[in-house]
């Protein structure tokens, strides 16, 4: 196979223009050949000719005398290899592997050891996709939060109320992105998500995909319950023996995937109680900002809208002057900022974006990374009560609604009192008050001069009527479960993984480390007996 890399053409390029150009580059004439796109990228340095930039594999005959007559650096042989799951290894296994939580590590998880066999058991605190998506949209519009399942917590986990982002920076050289890239294209997605350089599934489509991926769980022999919220893990000898649900039910579990997102604060607290060794870790919190949509396609594209490239993406950091970091993080073009609340009398938000991104503005977080040191208490969950500071804040400032802040008033300390021309594009109860408030005052400030540097290189980024709401304290765990070469925990059975075990940032990461934590239980027990544990 032939690897064509650097191949660009102008944005508006038809199928045949990228069949003719790979026959140029490669001298082929009128030789039949077949290609697949890997990979495809923006180059909107001169934004009066946009390109897109291909990697592109051609299988044709004769490849070796092709590659003669080519001198380009950019065409190379490639024997991509396939991806491989496991054989079953030798330790016995008595009981079906438990899941917890059907996010995208517990749902990968799932999928790929009900394939090989073993038939697990998914269990999840809140609700199925459309039951989820109905109470929270009912949050959104009465405000009545259900803390087991909301924006947080239900089938598809924090990601499904999001942009829906699938890009990653983690480095794969076991070809586990594009493995679960396919499974979201099986369940639903298109195949454009397989090359795409920044490719997004909307909260609307990752509901279905999401179902699907359960259904096809359950077809495998896997079984998935919800409303199935782990209230206890039972040891003995510092080895699993079961698990409890609902503080009621106790099913035999020799293992138990611990998928339960970075939000499970009640289940952090039981395992910390329970002696399973954690450690606080960095993560980062700050506010959501808006924009017009149309502004930040024209610092990017140099036109307020194109029907090809749809609402353009921005990423931007900044070191301040007292060295704390400030950057952008999940930023939803054509996106909503929504009340992601998951405990009572606290507030937190996060951005979400539908599949077309349709709306009038451009938000993301600008957030600043806190340590173990911003926060009081050596223990695990000293960074759980930081979190928690800042959201009754939230709460009581906007006093249970999104608290809105324009960057002028922000800047100036006073609360604001009317719009300007941005208009709030949010999804819950909203009102303007001073969100600047209720931050620390150093990460107060380092955001305000984060946004200033921002302006300097898109502009208006730093104008005086972009909205800013409160608080974004959920970007990554505040903990993670410390885990062995082998994935395991500290004590014997507990695998923990995805994002809430700190192992992951973001749905494909996540769905990523799900996968590999399938692989080590794959790896080293053997297949369950046909009538293990059936009754759970």
């Amino acid at each position: 196979m032939i690897r064509i890399n650097q191949l660009k053409l102008p944005i508006g390029h038809t199928t045949a223009a990228l069949e003719k150009k790979i026959q140029k580059a490669l001298y082929l004439q009128n030789q039949h050949f077949t290609y697949q796109i890997r990979r495809q990228s923006l180059d909107a340095r001169h934004k009066e000719d946009k390109k897109f930039v291909y990697t592109i594999d051609v299988k044709t005959d004769n490849e070796n005398r092709i590659l003669k007559k080519v001198h380009d650096k950019n065409i190379t042989l490639t024997n991509e290899k396939a991806y491989c799951f496991p054989k079953p290894g030798p330790a016995p296994l008595h009981s079906r592997p438990v899941i917890v939580g059907s996010g995208p590590a517990g749902l990968m998880c799932a999928w790929y050891l009900a394939k090989a066999g073993f038939a697990p058991l998914l269990l999840e605190r809140g609700e199925e996709a459309y039951l989820r998506q109905q109470k929270v949209e009912a949050f959104w519009k009465n405000g009545v939060l259900d803390p087991d399942s909301n924006v947080q917590f239900g089938e598809g986990g924090a990601g499904t109320f999001s942009d829906g982002k699938l890009n990653t920076l983690v480095k794969d050289t076991f070809g586990r992105n594009q493995e679960v890239l396919k499974r979201f294209v099986e369940a639903g997605a298109g195949e454009e998500i397989l090359y795409q350089q920044k490719p997004h599934l909307g909260t609307d489509m990752l509901v279905g995909i999401v179902e699907n991926l359960r259904n096809q769980i359950q077809e495998m022999g896997g079984t998935v319950r919800f409303n199935a919220k782990v209230t206890d893990l039972i040891f003995e000898q510092d080895k699993l023996q079961a698990v409890k649900v609902n503080d009621q039910e106790v099913i035999p579990a020799q293992i138990c995937v611990l998928a339960i997102g970075h939000s499970a604060r009640d289940t952090f607290g039981m395992l910390y109680e329970k002696e399973l060794y954690m450690e606080s870790k960095s993560f980062a919190v700050g506010l959501r900002i808006q924009h017009p949509q149309s502004m930040i396609n024209q610092a990017l594209y140099g036109e307020a809208e194109n029907p090809i490239l749809g609402p353009a993406s921005y990423k931007v950091t900044h070191t301040c002057d007292n060295q704390r970091g400030v950057y952008s993080f999940c930023m939803c073009p054509g996106g909503y900022v929504v009340n992601a609340s998951s405990e009572e009398q606290m507030l937190a938000v996060n951005g979400m974006s539908y599949q077309a991104r349709d709306s009038e503005n451009a938000n993301s977080a600008i957030i600043v990374t806190v340590s173990p040191d911003d926060f009081p208490g050596n223990d695990p969950m000293a960074g759980i009560r930081f979190q928690r500071d800042l959201e009754r804040k939230a709460w009581e400032a906007g006093k249970g609604k999104v608290p809105v802040q324009l960057f002028e008033d922000y800047q100036k300390h006073q609360e604001s009192t009317s719009f300007g021309q941005v208009k709030p594009c949010i999804c819950g109860a909203y009102t303007l008050t001073d969100v600047r408030k209720i931050l620390p005052e150093e990460i107060g400030d380092s955001i305000e001069e984060g946004i200033l540097a921002f302006g300097k290189r898109l502009p208006g980024f730093d104008r005086p009527d972009a909205l800013l709401c409160g608080i974004e304290s959920r970007t990554s765990s505040p903990v993670r479960i410390v885990r062995d070469k082998e994935l395991e925990g500290s004590k014997k059975g507990i695998y923990p993984c995805g994002e809430g075990a700190g192992y992951a940032g973001g749905i494909t990461s996540a769905a990523m480390d799900g996968l590999k934590v399938a692989e080590a239980i794959a790896r080293k027990y053997s297949i369950p007996s046909s009538d293990a544990d059936k009754n759970s």
